[in-house]
């Protein structure tokens, strides 16, 4: 038999990507096939390679025992059988490891490659089969059966007319297909022996090494033929439908357009299939909607909005919005609720673990499980904690929400100033979104979620709304059943919601607003609760925070009382915590650098070396020594403080007053009406109505760089202006507030917790309130009280009586206007 094979320069060829033999047979095939094998034959597999007879392949070698097997074959001229292996990645074969069908081969040549490694040429001669392997040294030896081909008489005129299509669907195939360049048509148009073509296409297609092993098994060459013309039928389809998809999509595309292009082969894909995207997606909204708990009014809303989509072109900007609008309806928890947990001790058990103190906030949350445990279902309360920061109020949330074993959801509205950020924005805007309320559920994934609403006093108002009035209808429980949200624009009921606002001050609440609430006043802590507070709560904390164990570092409650007092001015425990934290981060610092702690247990004066100079000194009662200096109570942000109030008297014209202390105009107001009151009522303390004529008075009060105002100091300024004009002394140990009216009333005033904590740190005894303030002292724990004494006052005459002595400041100035008189006759 003649033969010719083309092995033109095979680097080359390889990067063109071409097939990996281009051969041309000439002659008989029954010559080539008629030979003679033993039945012991050198096996050599191959990974993922399936030889045909008459075909010249080429075949990487690596293995060593696959070196061997090739050299000897080589020198021999020996045939051997080549088989494929089942899986690729095994390195030493067995019987079990490989394809029995194979084919008896020959090794034409063996090319040492530019890159070190060795090329064989192998050429099928004929099919076999491997009955066992008999040997595994030095490489694998198998006993094997030549197998017979079925080869269809050379006039078959149908045999011929199935190998030409075979040849047109492959040139065919070439020309769809990116995988080969073109002029690899030229191979398969210069084979003219039918049984060589058929087998070089077999060996050459790219099919899967399964089909390739079906193909070989086949005895029949026809019936091989016709197996190989179906696969080539789906391949040619596959890659023209890929070839139509690509020239559909490059379309007017230019680079910039490349995202829209991957889109548009998806799109022709799945049309292919049978069904786009659209389709799936408005059938899983509906199969959604069927399980959905909402109410026949929402179904059909629901509904039309899906027929509405299905009208849509996917292409719309429409389409989204609608898409999105539906999602969003289907992610929210329609009749979806937590079971509550109404075991009061578990209950009360949680709250006091998490908080230490709060009796007021915890009694309320516990007569809320109790009406519900009862009642079986009410309407949520909507309660606002309110006090100074760092006291706990939001975490006291979380602790509600362990609780009632609801889930827990925190919306701070601080700077909040869009009403949108309520309600949410009409869909028909690009970019709309539901309110931050809506969103918040379907986060939580409930209908009766604990609702925090942080920092209520902080919303602000602008062009874009008020967004304190869409709170209004949140914060009703008679309408919040039919919240209406803008996105959604349809009802959602929000009463089994238990909302919880926090605020630092009621005042800059809008009025209807605060009327739907439930006030809870959460004051500051006393020294003794924060010791506690940082001994269970904030030294476990920072210690896990800063990596740490819980002997690693000890605070005492001695120490922890000094960082409150020189290091902390505050009603809650925030900044207590960061301090107690840069304690820590420097003992950790000092074990990271010397690899242990220096000092295990923190004592009061080695806070010192760890915080510095002490930051606060405390203001402490400063005696009764001075006319005109008395002590008032004031709140502030951080909680209560003391503070002086000092008048002092000059010669001069008279009738001038001067107020210095950086005061606000409610303060200035209450030191004039104090002033007006002793004028008219000089009798009452005995003095000469004409003093007013030659003194100038004075009235300060420190820290002057601090702003001050309200009119809770009005009984303490007219006080000192009464000790100052009379010289006579304060009672010791004293300090007061309230408001102060022309006729001489004592008015109630606020934060009476914070001042009288402020009073004991000060170490003051007695303090004059109002009258109207003695519910305000009912409401506070003992403990809070001992130690004190309360005044109860009405007007500034009993004020007057309580606080000033009938004895003289030394040093007194003689303030006597007749002698003045006289002494100027005289002269």
């Amino acid at each position: 038999m003649k033969k010719r094979l083309y092995l033109k320069d095979m680097e080359t060829r390889e990067e063109r990507n071409s097939f990996s033999v281009i051969a041309d047979f000439e002659g008989n095939e029954e010559q080539l096939m008629d030979i003679e094998v033993n039945e012991i034959l050198p096996i050599l597999p191959l990974r993922n390679m399936v030889l045909f007879p008459g075909v010249f392949m080429p075949v990487s070698v690596g293995r060593k025992t696959s070196m061997k097997l090739v050299r000897e074959a080589e020198k021999k001229s020996a045939y051997i059988g080549v088989v494929c292996q089942k899986v690729a990645e095994t390195e030493m074969p067995m019987l079990e490891d490989l394809h029995t069908i194979g084919t008896i081969g020959k090794i034409i040549r063996i090319l040492e490659m530019p890159d070190q490694t060795t090329t064989i040429i192998l050429q099928g001669v004929k099919r076999m089969e491997l009955e066992e392997i008999v040997d595994i040294t030095p490489y694998l030896k198998g006993r094997v059966k030549a197998l017979e081909e079925d080869i269809p008489d050379k006039n078959d005129k149908e045999f011929h007319a199935l190998v030409e299509a075979c040849k047109d669907l492959t040139i065919r195939y070439i020309k769809s297909s990116d995988m080969f360049p073109q002029d690899s048509a030229f191979a398969i148009k210069n084979i003219t022996n039918p049984m060589f073509l058929v087998d070089f296409i077999c060996t050459n297609l790219p099919l899967k090494k399964d089909e390739k092993i079906e193909l070989l098994r086949i005895d029949s060459l026809r019936a091989r033929t016709y197996r190989l013309l179906e696969i080539l039928n789906r391949e040619v389809q596959l890659a023209e439908i890929k070839e139509s998809i690509q020239m559909r999509a490059r379309e007017d595309i230019d680079q910039q357009q490349r995202e829209y292009f991957l889109q548009q082969q998806i799109k022709t894909i799945q049309d292919e299939l049978g069904g786009g995207g659209q389709e799936q997606e408005i059938e899983e909204l509906r199969r959604k909607a069927l399980t959905t708990k909402w109410s026949v009014e929402v179904r059909d809303t629901f509904m039309k909005e899906v027929d509405k989509l299905e009208r849509t072109h996917p292409q719309s900007p429409d389409y989204s919005v609608q898409l999105n609008y539906l999602q969003t309806m289907l992610s929210l928890p329609w009749g979806i609720y937590t079971t509550d947990n109404f075991n009061l001790i578990n209950a009360e058990k949680t709250l006091n673990k998490d908080h230490y103190g709060l009796e007021k906030v915890k009694e309320r949350i516990l007569e809320h499980l109790a009406v519900l445990k009862l009642k079986g279902d009410m309407k949520s309360p909507i309660i606002c904690l309110y006090g100074p920061p760092g006291v706990g109020k939001t975490s006291l949330g979380r602790s509600i929400a362990a609780a009632l074993k609801r889930k827990y959801i925190r919306m701070s509205l601080g700077g909040v100033h869009d009403e949108a950020e309520i309600r949410g924005h009409r869909k028909t805007y690009i970019g709309a979104m539901p309110g931050r309320i809506i969103k918040s559920l379907i986060k939580a994934g409930s209908s009766n979620p604990v609702f925090i609403l942080d920092e209520i006093d902080k919303v602000s108002s602008d062009r874009q709304g008020d967004p304190s009035s869409a709170l209004l209808e949140v914060l009703d429980p008679e309408q919040n059943t039919t919240f209406h949200d803008n996105f959604l624009d349809v009802d959602y009921d929000l009463s089994k919601v238990m909302f919880i606002a926090t605020a630092n001050n009621l005042n800059t609440i809008p009025g209807p607003l605060l009327d739907r609430m439930e006030l809870i006043e959460v004051s500051g802590y006393i020294t003794e609760e924060k010791i506690e507070i940082a001994r269970r709560h904030l030294v476990p904390k920072e210690l896990e925070a800063n990596g740490m164990k819980k002997n690693d570092i000890k605070i005492p409650k001695n120490t922890l009382e000094a960082i409150i007092e020189s290091y902390t001015r505050e009603s809650g425990v925030r900044e207590l915590e960061k301090k107690i934290g840069k304690i820590l981060r420097k003992s950790a610092r000092q074990y990271a650098t010397d690899g242990y702690f220096a000092k295990q247990e923190i004592k009061p004066g080695d806070l010192y070396e760890f915080l510095g100079a002490p930051e606060y000194t405390r203001d402490k009662y400063q005696g009764n020594d001075y006319a005109g200096v008395v002590t008032g109570l004031a709140w502030t942000a951080v909680g209560g403080e003391i503070l002086f109030v000092e008048t002092s008297l000059s010669r001069g014209k008279g009738g001038r007053l001067t107020l210095t202390g950086n005061l606000g105009d409610v303060m200035k107001e209450s030191a004039m009406l104090a002033l007006e009151y002793i004028k008219a009522h000089a009798s009452l303390l005995n003095l000469d109505e004409e003093i007013f004529d030659n003194w100038n008075i004075h009235v300060h009060v420190p820290e002057g760089a601090i702003p001050k105002d309200g009119p809770s100091a009005g009984i303490t300024m007219a006080t000192s202006l009464a000790s100052a004009l009379t010289q006579r002394k304060v009672k010791a140990n004293l300090a007061m507030t309230g408001e102060i009216t022309l006729r001489g009333k004592v008015l109630p005033v606020g934060g009476i917790k914070e001042k009288i904590l402020a009073a004991k740190r000060a170490g003051i005894k007695n303090i004059i309130l109002s009258e109207e303030n003695r519910k305000n002292i009912d409401e506070i724990q003992e403990i809070y009280l001992k130690g004190l004494t309360f005044h109860y006052v009405k007007d500034v005459k009993e004020v007057f009586a309580i606080a000033l002595t009938n004895e003289k400041v030394a040093d007194a100035i003689d303030l006597s206007v007749k002698k003045e008189k006289t002494e100027k006759k005289a002269e």
